[in-house]
């Protein structure tokens, strides 16, 4: 489930770090947790829906190897996006 022009705009304004940033990892973590929230919504309504949780998990697998290269590249940002989005380590 994709989301919306104006919902990724809105995403992508909060988490730029410069204008016209769209490609950081802070920005790609949020947009992968944005749709992560909505196919976790999709899914508690659709149990048996195989399909779609096969995503969900390549989604979060994604998110996660974005986390880690941040955490490489530098601690702080990482940490900042973290307890932005409201992760746990």
């Amino acid at each position: 489930m994709p989301l919306s022009p104006t919902q990724k705009k809105q995403v992508i304004k909060e988490y730029q770090t410069t204008d016209g940033d769209t490609g950081s990892p802070e920005v790609q973590i949020a947009l992968l947790t944005k749709r992560i929230d909505r196919l976790t919504q999709h899914l508690k309504d659709h149990i048996h829906d195989m399909h779609s949780r096969r995503g969900l998990l390549s989604m979060i697998a994604k998110r996660r190897r974005h986390i880690n290269y941040l955490e490489e590249v530098d601690k702080k940002r990482s940490s900042v996006i973290e307890k932005k989005i409201g992760l746990k380590k």
